[in-house]
Protein backbone atom coordinates (compact mmCIF):
# COMPACT_ATOMS: atom_id res chain seq x y z
CA UNK A 1 0.00 0.00 0.00
CA UNK A 2 1.55 3.66 -1.64
CA UNK A 3 1.68 6.17 1.52
CA UNK A 4 3.11 9.92 1.24
CA UNK A 5 6.50 10.14 2.29
CA UNK A 6 7.91 12.12 5.11
CA UNK A 7 9.76 13.88 3.67
CA UNK A 8 12.68 13.55 0.39
CA UNK A 9 16.25 12.53 0.38
CA UNK A 10 18.85 14.04 -1.80
CA UNK A 11 22.20 12.06 -2.15
CA UNK A 12 24.65 13.70 -4.02
CA UNK A 13 27.88 12.50 -5.12
CA UNK A 14 31.19 14.28 -6.59
CA UNK A 15 33.58 12.58 -8.28
CA UNK A 16 37.14 14.62 -8.84
CA UNK A 17 40.41 13.91 -9.39
CA UNK A 18 42.84 16.46 -10.45
CA UNK A 19 44.43 15.00 -14.11
CA UNK A 20 46.99 12.54 -12.80
CA UNK A 21 47.56 11.00 -16.40
CA UNK A 22 51.31 10.58 -17.25
CA UNK A 23 51.87 13.00 -14.45
CA UNK A 24 53.80 9.98 -12.15
CA UNK A 25 52.33 6.59 -10.56
CA UNK A 26 53.23 6.24 -7.02
CA UNK A 27 52.76 7.24 -4.60
CA UNK A 28 50.91 10.18 -6.36
CA UNK A 29 49.78 10.39 -9.49
CA UNK A 30 47.96 6.97 -11.83
CA UNK A 31 47.58 4.56 -8.75
CA UNK A 32 45.28 7.50 -7.26
CA UNK A 33 43.30 7.27 -10.03
CA UNK A 34 43.11 3.72 -10.53
CA UNK A 35 42.45 2.76 -6.81
CA UNK A 36 39.42 5.04 -6.58
CA UNK A 37 38.70 3.77 -9.87
CA UNK A 38 38.71 0.13 -8.76
CA UNK A 39 37.26 0.29 -5.56
CA UNK A 40 34.69 3.23 -6.05
CA UNK A 41 33.84 4.36 -9.30
CA UNK A 42 33.68 0.67 -10.48
CA UNK A 43 30.95 -0.61 -7.23
CA UNK A 44 29.05 2.59 -7.10
CA UNK A 45 27.95 2.33 -10.87
CA UNK A 46 27.44 -0.89 -10.36
CA UNK A 47 25.16 -0.74 -7.25
CA UNK A 48 23.30 2.41 -9.25
CA UNK A 49 23.09 0.12 -12.66
CA UNK A 50 21.47 -2.85 -10.51
CA UNK A 51 19.05 -0.64 -8.99
CA UNK A 52 18.49 0.87 -11.91
CA UNK A 53 17.96 -2.73 -14.09
CA UNK A 54 14.79 -3.44 -11.07
CA UNK A 55 12.95 -0.15 -12.70
CA UNK A 56 14.39 2.68 -10.09
CA UNK A 57 14.58 6.13 -11.04
CA UNK A 58 16.00 9.15 -9.78
CA UNK A 59 18.93 7.38 -7.29
CA UNK A 60 21.09 10.14 -6.64
CA UNK A 61 22.80 12.81 -8.40
CA UNK A 62 25.94 12.45 -9.84
CA UNK A 63 28.58 14.76 -10.38
CA UNK A 64 31.23 13.54 -12.31
CA UNK A 65 34.21 16.52 -12.97
CA UNK A 66 35.38 16.89 -16.64
CA UNK A 67 38.52 16.35 -15.70
CA UNK A 68 37.79 12.78 -14.07
CA UNK A 69 35.50 11.84 -16.89
CA UNK A 70 38.82 13.13 -19.26
CA UNK A 71 40.50 10.31 -17.50
CA UNK A 72 38.23 7.69 -17.51
CA UNK A 73 37.55 8.11 -21.18
CA UNK A 74 41.15 8.28 -22.05
CA UNK A 75 42.70 5.16 -24.20
CA UNK A 76 45.66 5.46 -21.97
CA UNK A 77 43.98 5.34 -18.64
CA UNK A 78 41.79 2.41 -20.00
CA UNK A 79 44.89 0.23 -20.35
CA UNK A 80 46.37 1.37 -17.23
CA UNK A 81 43.61 0.23 -15.23
CA UNK A 82 42.97 -2.99 -16.88
CA UNK A 83 46.46 -3.70 -16.02
CA UNK A 84 45.81 -2.40 -12.92
CA UNK A 85 43.01 -4.64 -12.13
CA UNK A 86 45.05 -7.26 -13.08
CA UNK A 87 48.05 -6.91 -10.49
CA UNK A 88 45.02 -6.76 -8.09
CA UNK A 89 44.22 -10.49 -8.97
CA UNK A 90 48.13 -11.25 -8.69
CA UNK A 91 48.46 -9.75 -5.70
CA UNK A 92 45.67 -11.63 -3.98
CA UNK A 93 47.23 -14.54 -4.98
CA UNK A 94 51.20 -14.51 -4.35
CA UNK A 95 49.36 -13.63 -0.49
CA UNK A 96 47.17 -16.75 -0.91
CA UNK A 97 49.90 -19.10 1.35
CA UNK A 98 50.21 -16.07 4.33
CA UNK A 99 47.09 -14.97 4.61
CA UNK A 100 44.44 -17.35 2.99
CA UNK A 101 41.26 -15.46 3.63
CA UNK A 102 41.98 -12.28 2.84
CA UNK A 103 43.65 -13.79 -0.28
CA UNK A 104 40.12 -15.34 -1.18
CA UNK A 105 38.48 -12.36 -0.53
CA UNK A 106 40.82 -9.91 -2.49
CA UNK A 107 40.88 -12.78 -5.11
CA UNK A 108 36.38 -12.57 -5.19
CA UNK A 109 37.29 -8.32 -5.11
CA UNK A 110 39.02 -8.19 -8.34
CA UNK A 111 37.66 -11.20 -10.38
CA UNK A 112 34.60 -9.22 -10.33
CA UNK A 113 35.93 -5.86 -10.85
CA UNK A 114 37.93 -7.60 -13.77
CA UNK A 115 34.42 -8.64 -14.91
CA UNK A 116 32.55 -5.43 -14.50
CA UNK A 117 35.37 -3.62 -16.25
CA UNK A 118 35.12 -5.76 -19.51
CA UNK A 119 32.21 -6.11 -19.86
CA UNK A 120 30.76 -2.14 -19.08
CA UNK A 121 33.97 -0.06 -18.91
CA UNK A 122 36.15 -1.14 -21.86
CA UNK A 123 34.84 1.79 -24.05
CA UNK A 124 34.89 4.62 -20.77
CA UNK A 125 32.59 5.91 -17.94
CA UNK A 126 30.98 8.04 -20.80
CA UNK A 127 28.13 5.16 -22.24
CA UNK A 128 27.82 3.84 -19.01
CA UNK A 129 27.13 7.15 -17.55
CA UNK A 130 24.99 8.30 -20.31
CA UNK A 131 22.75 5.31 -20.23
CA UNK A 132 21.92 5.48 -16.53
CA UNK A 133 21.03 9.00 -17.23
CA UNK A 134 19.17 8.95 -20.24
CA UNK A 135 16.80 6.12 -18.12
CA UNK A 136 16.52 8.41 -15.61
CA UNK A 137 18.56 6.67 -13.06
CA UNK A 138 20.87 9.54 -12.06
CA UNK A 139 20.93 13.06 -12.81
CA UNK A 140 24.61 13.71 -14.00
CA UNK A 141 26.44 16.95 -13.00
CA UNK A 142 28.99 19.09 -14.49
CA UNK A 143 31.16 22.08 -13.65
CA UNK A 144 34.37 23.62 -14.63
CA UNK A 145 36.90 21.80 -16.43
CA UNK A 146 39.66 21.34 -14.03
CA UNK A 147 38.10 22.21 -10.99
CA UNK A 148 39.09 25.65 -10.30
CA UNK A 149 38.51 27.23 -7.16
CA UNK A 150 36.11 30.04 -8.51
CA UNK A 151 35.77 33.06 -5.99
CA UNK A 152 39.50 33.37 -6.93
CA UNK A 153 39.53 33.55 -10.89
CA UNK A 154 39.00 36.67 -12.87
CA UNK A 155 35.40 36.69 -14.47
CA UNK A 156 36.31 36.08 -17.99
CA UNK A 157 38.67 32.97 -16.43
CA UNK A 158 35.69 31.82 -14.49
CA UNK A 159 33.01 31.73 -17.18
CA UNK A 160 35.57 29.91 -19.86
CA UNK A 161 36.79 27.55 -17.25
CA UNK A 162 32.94 26.85 -16.63
CA UNK A 163 31.77 26.67 -20.71
CA UNK A 164 34.72 24.58 -21.11
CA UNK A 165 33.35 22.38 -18.63
CA UNK A 166 30.10 21.75 -19.67
CA UNK A 167 30.95 21.97 -23.25
CA UNK A 168 32.73 18.53 -22.78
CA UNK A 169 29.77 17.61 -20.73
CA UNK A 170 27.85 17.98 -23.87
CA UNK A 171 29.94 15.50 -25.86
CA UNK A 172 30.50 12.94 -23.76
CA UNK A 173 26.79 12.61 -22.16
CA UNK A 174 24.67 14.15 -25.15
CA UNK A 175 23.30 16.90 -23.42
CA UNK A 176 24.27 19.98 -21.45
CA UNK A 177 24.69 19.51 -17.76
CA UNK A 178 21.84 21.69 -15.97
CA UNK A 179 23.68 21.12 -12.78
CA UNK A 180 26.88 21.66 -11.44
CA UNK A 181 28.79 20.57 -8.36
CA UNK A 182 30.61 24.23 -7.81
CA UNK A 183 34.24 23.20 -7.22
CA UNK A 184 35.02 23.48 -3.23
CA UNK A 185 31.16 24.36 -2.91
CA UNK A 186 33.28 27.61 -3.29
CA UNK A 187 31.01 30.78 -3.84
CA UNK A 188 31.60 34.75 -4.08
CA UNK A 189 28.80 37.19 -4.37
CA UNK A 190 27.59 37.69 -8.22
CA UNK A 191 28.53 33.72 -9.09
CA UNK A 192 24.99 32.77 -9.98
CA UNK A 193 24.71 35.38 -12.41
CA UNK A 194 27.19 33.92 -14.26
CA UNK A 195 25.56 30.33 -13.79
CA UNK A 196 22.68 31.24 -15.08
CA UNK A 197 24.11 32.67 -18.00
CA UNK A 198 25.88 29.78 -18.95
CA UNK A 199 22.54 27.91 -18.50
CA UNK A 200 23.06 26.06 -15.01
CA UNK A 201 20.14 25.98 -12.95
CA UNK A 202 21.33 24.49 -9.63
CA UNK A 203 24.65 24.33 -7.65
CA UNK A 204 25.77 22.95 -4.18
CA UNK A 205 26.84 24.89 -1.11
CA UNK A 206 27.79 24.14 2.17
CA UNK A 207 25.11 24.00 5.09
CA UNK A 208 26.29 26.73 6.76
CA UNK A 209 25.97 29.11 3.48
CA UNK A 210 22.43 28.86 4.19
CA UNK A 211 23.24 28.85 8.13
CA UNK A 212 21.83 25.72 7.96
CA UNK A 213 18.71 26.26 6.76
CA UNK A 214 18.75 23.08 4.07
CA UNK A 215 15.24 22.10 4.24
CA UNK A 216 14.58 23.44 0.45
CA UNK A 217 16.32 24.79 -2.40
CA UNK A 218 16.86 28.20 -2.68
CA UNK A 219 16.52 30.76 -5.67
CA UNK A 220 20.16 32.67 -5.24
CA UNK A 221 19.32 36.59 -5.09
CA UNK A 222 17.02 37.18 -8.55
CA UNK A 223 18.84 35.03 -10.71
CA UNK A 224 16.71 31.92 -10.46
CA UNK A 225 19.20 29.87 -9.86
CA UNK A 226 19.02 27.28 -7.22
CA UNK A 227 21.41 26.44 -4.36
CA UNK A 228 20.96 23.16 -2.83
CA UNK A 229 22.85 23.10 1.06
CA UNK A 230 24.06 19.65 2.18
CA UNK A 231 22.80 18.90 5.77
CA UNK A 232 25.46 18.07 8.08
CA UNK A 233 23.23 17.22 10.52
CA UNK A 234 22.79 13.95 8.09
CA UNK A 235 26.15 14.45 6.20
CA UNK A 236 27.94 13.89 9.32
CA UNK A 237 26.52 10.95 10.56
CA UNK A 238 28.64 9.09 8.04
CA UNK A 239 31.46 11.88 7.26
CA UNK A 240 32.64 12.87 10.44
CA UNK A 241 36.15 11.92 11.75
CA UNK A 242 35.10 11.57 15.22
CA UNK A 243 31.72 9.40 14.82
CA UNK A 244 31.08 8.36 11.42
CA UNK A 245 30.38 4.80 10.45
CA UNK A 246 33.36 4.31 8.32
CA UNK A 247 35.62 3.99 11.64
CA UNK A 248 33.48 1.82 13.31
CA UNK A 249 35.54 -1.22 14.45
CA UNK A 250 34.14 -4.18 12.30
CA UNK A 251 35.30 -2.10 8.99
CA UNK A 252 38.27 -2.57 7.08
CA UNK A 253 41.19 -0.21 8.35
CA UNK A 254 42.27 2.36 5.39
CA UNK A 255 45.52 2.48 7.29
CA UNK A 256 46.60 -0.84 8.03
CA UNK A 257 48.69 -2.23 5.19
CA UNK A 258 50.58 -6.13 4.80
CA UNK A 259 53.44 -4.40 3.08
CA UNK A 260 54.66 -7.83 0.56
CA UNK A 261 51.03 -7.34 -0.91
CA UNK A 262 49.88 -4.18 -0.76
CA UNK A 263 46.64 -5.75 0.75
CA UNK A 264 44.88 -4.36 3.70
CA UNK A 265 44.53 -7.29 6.36
CA UNK A 266 42.82 -6.13 8.84
CA UNK A 267 39.23 -4.38 10.41
CA UNK A 268 39.41 -0.68 12.78
CA UNK A 269 39.06 -2.55 15.60
CA UNK A 270 39.87 0.93 17.87
CA UNK A 271 40.32 3.99 17.82
CA UNK A 272 43.37 3.98 19.41
CA UNK A 273 44.79 0.74 18.58
CA UNK A 274 48.44 0.61 16.93
CA UNK A 275 48.01 -1.35 13.68
CA UNK A 276 50.16 -4.15 14.65
CA UNK A 277 47.67 -4.86 17.59
CA UNK A 278 44.71 -4.90 15.08
CA UNK A 279 42.77 -7.47 14.70
CA UNK A 280 41.77 -9.76 10.97
CA UNK A 281 39.34 -7.96 8.44
CA UNK A 282 36.12 -10.50 8.65
CA UNK A 283 33.98 -9.33 6.23
CA UNK A 284 30.86 -11.35 7.89
CA UNK A 285 31.15 -9.02 10.87
CA UNK A 286 31.90 -6.32 8.25
CA UNK A 287 28.36 -6.87 6.48
CA UNK A 288 26.40 -6.85 9.91
CA UNK A 289 27.84 -3.51 10.76
CA UNK A 290 27.27 -2.44 7.28
CA UNK A 291 23.10 -3.79 7.90
CA UNK A 292 23.05 -2.03 11.32
CA UNK A 293 24.77 1.55 10.17
CA UNK A 294 21.99 1.49 7.17
CA UNK A 295 19.08 1.07 9.46
CA UNK A 296 20.33 4.02 11.63
CA UNK A 297 20.81 5.86 8.82
CA UNK A 298 17.77 5.62 7.40
CA UNK A 299 16.03 6.09 11.01
CA UNK A 300 18.59 9.36 11.26
CA UNK A 301 17.00 11.07 7.97
CA UNK A 302 13.01 9.79 8.51
CA UNK A 303 13.13 11.58 11.96
CA UNK A 304 15.29 14.68 10.30
CA UNK A 305 12.25 14.83 7.99
CA UNK A 306 9.32 14.20 10.67
CA UNK A 307 11.23 17.35 12.41
CA UNK A 308 11.19 19.31 9.22
CA UNK A 309 7.73 19.00 8.37
CA UNK A 310 6.54 20.04 11.74
CA UNK A 311 8.72 22.93 11.24
CA UNK A 312 8.11 24.11 8.17
CA UNK A 313 4.25 22.71 7.69
CA UNK A 314 5.40 20.92 4.54
CA UNK A 315 7.14 18.35 3.70
CA UNK A 316 10.22 19.35 3.34
CA UNK A 317 13.97 18.16 1.86
CA UNK A 318 17.38 17.17 3.15
CA UNK A 319 20.72 16.46 1.12
CA UNK A 320 23.46 14.49 2.30
CA UNK A 321 26.75 15.05 -0.09
CA UNK A 322 29.94 13.39 -0.44
CA UNK A 323 32.73 12.79 -1.94
CA UNK A 324 32.40 9.46 -4.26
CA UNK A 325 35.71 8.32 -3.04
CA UNK A 326 34.62 7.70 0.44
CA UNK A 327 32.64 4.70 -0.95
CA UNK A 328 34.87 1.93 -1.52
CA UNK A 329 38.14 3.68 -1.69
CA UNK A 330 37.97 4.89 1.75
CA UNK A 331 35.64 3.14 3.23
CA UNK A 332 35.59 -0.18 1.88
CA UNK A 333 32.19 -1.24 2.96
CA UNK A 334 30.62 2.10 1.48
CA UNK A 335 28.98 0.67 -1.57
CA UNK A 336 26.68 -1.94 0.35
CA UNK A 337 25.96 0.75 2.38
CA UNK A 338 24.51 2.62 -0.24
CA UNK A 339 22.78 -0.01 -1.75
CA UNK A 340 21.08 -0.76 1.76
CA UNK A 341 19.97 2.81 2.11
CA UNK A 342 18.83 3.61 -1.01
CA UNK A 343 17.21 0.57 -1.11
CA UNK A 344 15.51 0.79 2.81
CA UNK A 345 14.73 4.61 2.35
CA UNK A 346 11.51 4.18 0.65
CA UNK A 347 10.40 1.64 2.72
CA UNK A 348 10.31 3.46 5.24
CA UNK A 349 7.84 6.59 3.67
CA UNK A 350 11.02 8.49 2.70
CA UNK A 351 11.15 9.89 -0.76
CA UNK A 352 14.30 9.77 -3.11
CA UNK A 353 15.32 11.76 -6.03
CA UNK A 354 17.97 13.56 -7.33
CA UNK A 355 18.55 17.34 -7.52
CA UNK A 356 16.08 18.16 -10.69
CA UNK A 357 13.81 16.11 -8.85
CA UNK A 358 13.55 18.10 -6.08
CA UNK A 359 13.01 21.24 -7.68
CA UNK A 360 10.29 19.80 -10.42
CA UNK A 361 8.49 18.13 -7.13
CA UNK A 362 8.25 22.01 -5.49
CA UNK A 363 10.90 21.72 -2.54
CA UNK A 364 11.46 25.48 -3.26
CA UNK A 365 12.30 28.00 -0.68
CA UNK A 366 12.50 31.96 -0.44
CA UNK A 367 15.26 33.59 -2.37
CA UNK A 368 18.57 33.82 -0.46
CA UNK A 369 21.69 36.01 -0.81
CA UNK A 370 25.02 34.20 0.12
CA UNK A 371 27.78 35.21 1.80
CA UNK A 372 31.62 34.15 0.32
CA UNK A 373 31.78 30.40 1.46
CA UNK A 374 33.12 27.03 0.52
CA UNK A 375 33.06 23.45 2.40
CA UNK A 376 36.57 23.49 3.66
CA UNK A 377 37.67 23.90 7.07
CA UNK A 378 35.77 27.04 8.54
CA UNK A 379 33.72 26.82 5.63
CA UNK A 380 35.77 30.21 4.53
CA UNK A 381 37.76 30.14 1.40
CA UNK A 382 41.62 29.91 4.00
CA UNK A 383 42.02 26.47 2.39
CA UNK A 384 42.73 27.65 -1.09
CA UNK A 385 43.34 31.24 -0.44
CA UNK A 386 45.25 31.15 2.92
CA UNK A 387 48.85 32.17 3.91
CA UNK A 388 49.80 28.70 3.61
CA UNK A 389 49.23 28.59 -0.25
CA UNK A 390 50.10 32.68 -0.52
CA UNK A 391 52.29 31.11 -3.29
CA UNK A 392 49.75 29.39 -5.18
CA UNK A 393 47.38 32.35 -5.33
CA UNK A 394 49.93 34.41 -6.84
CA UNK A 395 50.59 32.04 -8.86
CA UNK A 396 47.33 31.80 -10.26
CA UNK A 397 46.83 35.03 -10.49
CA UNK A 398 49.82 35.80 -13.05
CA UNK A 399 48.74 32.59 -14.91
CA UNK A 400 45.31 34.08 -15.41
CA UNK A 401 46.40 37.40 -16.74
CA UNK A 402 48.93 35.60 -18.97
CA UNK A 403 46.57 33.57 -20.14
CA UNK A 404 44.18 36.54 -20.60
CA UNK A 405 46.91 38.61 -22.50
CA UNK A 406 48.19 35.96 -24.93
CA UNK A 407 44.71 35.06 -26.05
CA UNK A 408 42.43 36.68 -29.16
CA UNK A 409 39.08 36.58 -31.39
CA UNK A 410 40.39 35.10 -34.76
CA UNK A 411 38.08 33.55 -37.53
CA UNK A 412 39.65 29.93 -37.01
CA UNK A 413 41.08 28.70 -34.08
CA UNK A 414 44.81 28.15 -33.06
CA UNK A 415 45.57 25.20 -31.38
CA UNK A 416 48.92 26.97 -29.89
CA UNK A 417 46.67 28.94 -27.99
CA UNK A 418 44.38 26.13 -27.32
CA UNK A 419 47.11 24.74 -25.41
CA UNK A 420 48.24 27.67 -23.12
CA UNK A 421 44.66 27.63 -22.34
CA UNK A 422 44.72 24.13 -21.14
CA UNK A 423 47.71 24.45 -19.65
CA UNK A 424 46.26 27.85 -17.58
CA UNK A 425 43.11 25.49 -16.26
CA UNK A 426 45.38 22.72 -15.36
CA UNK A 427 48.01 25.45 -13.27
CA UNK A 428 44.78 26.38 -11.68
CA UNK A 429 43.20 23.44 -10.48
CA UNK A 430 41.94 23.53 -6.80
CA UNK A 431 43.48 20.74 -5.63
CA UNK A 432 47.29 21.77 -5.59
CA UNK A 433 46.33 24.21 -2.78
CA UNK A 434 44.14 21.89 -0.79
CA UNK A 435 46.81 19.37 -0.84
CA UNK A 436 49.12 21.70 0.25
CA UNK A 437 47.18 23.18 3.12
CA UNK A 438 45.94 19.45 4.39
CA UNK A 439 49.89 18.88 4.32
CA UNK A 440 48.73 15.38 1.77
CA UNK A 441 51.84 15.34 -1.22
CA UNK A 442 52.33 19.33 -0.87
CA UNK A 443 55.19 19.18 -2.97
CA UNK A 444 53.80 17.08 -5.56
CA UNK A 445 51.09 19.33 -5.68
CA UNK A 446 53.35 22.63 -5.77
CA UNK A 447 55.52 20.92 -8.27
CA UNK A 448 52.13 20.41 -10.72
CA UNK A 449 51.19 23.94 -10.56
CA UNK A 450 54.15 24.99 -11.19
CA UNK A 451 55.17 23.13 -14.02
CA UNK A 452 51.80 23.80 -15.91
CA UNK A 453 52.30 27.54 -14.91
CA UNK A 454 55.86 27.48 -16.29
CA UNK A 455 54.30 25.94 -19.76
CA UNK A 456 51.49 28.96 -19.81
CA UNK A 457 54.47 31.71 -19.74
CA UNK A 458 56.89 29.81 -21.91
CA UNK A 459 53.93 29.52 -24.43
CA UNK A 460 52.90 33.16 -23.81
CA UNK A 461 56.78 33.97 -24.37
CA UNK A 462 57.15 32.33 -27.78
CA UNK A 463 53.97 33.21 -29.00
CA UNK A 464 54.63 37.04 -28.04
CA UNK A 465 57.53 36.48 -30.69
CA UNK A 466 56.25 34.94 -33.68
CA UNK A 467 57.85 31.79 -32.52
CA UNK A 468 55.23 29.53 -33.19
CA UNK A 469 57.16 26.40 -34.43
CA UNK A 470 59.58 26.45 -31.45
CA UNK A 471 56.26 26.72 -29.50
CA UNK A 472 54.75 23.56 -31.32
CA UNK A 473 57.73 21.81 -30.87
CA UNK A 474 57.89 22.70 -27.02
CA UNK A 475 53.91 21.23 -26.78
CA UNK A 476 54.74 18.21 -28.54
CA UNK A 477 57.47 17.18 -25.31
CA UNK A 478 54.62 17.74 -22.65
CA UNK A 479 52.44 15.26 -21.50
CA UNK A 480 48.86 14.69 -22.97
CA UNK A 481 46.50 17.18 -21.50
CA UNK A 482 42.83 16.35 -21.06
CA UNK A 483 40.68 18.17 -22.88
CA UNK A 484 40.71 18.51 -26.92
CA UNK A 485 38.02 20.61 -27.63
CA UNK A 486 39.30 24.03 -25.62
CA UNK A 487 39.01 26.61 -27.51
CA UNK A 488 40.81 30.12 -26.29
CA UNK A 489 39.42 32.42 -28.55
CA UNK A 490 36.22 31.69 -26.40
CA UNK A 491 37.52 33.97 -23.83
CA UNK A 492 37.17 36.64 -25.94
CA UNK A 493 33.62 36.76 -25.43
CA UNK A 494 33.80 37.87 -21.97
CA UNK A 495 34.22 41.05 -20.51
Amino acid sequence: MSREPVGTFCLVLHSHLPWLAHHGRWPVGEEWLYQSWAHSYLPVLDVVRRLADEGRHDLLTLGVTPVLAAQLDDPHCLRGMHDWLGGWLLRAHEAAPRLPDLAAHEHRAATAALHEFETRWRHGASPLLRGLADSRAVEVLGGPATHPFGPLLLPEVRAFALETGLADGALRLGRRPAGIWAPECGYAPGMEDGYAAAGVRRFLVDGPSLRGDTAFARPVGSSGVMAFGRDLDVTYRVWSPRSGYPGGRDYRDFHTFDHPSGLKPARVTGRSVAPEDKRPYEPERAAAAVARDAADFVSVVRERLVNLRERHGRPALTVAAFDTELFGHWWHEGPAWLEAVLRALPEAGVGVTTLRGAVDAGLVGDPVDLPPSSWGSGKDWRVWAGEQVADLVALGERVQKTLVGAVAPGPARDPLRDALAQEALLALSSDWAFMVSKDSAADYARGRAHTHARHVEELAELLAHGRRAAAGHRIAQWPAAPFGTVDARALAHYP
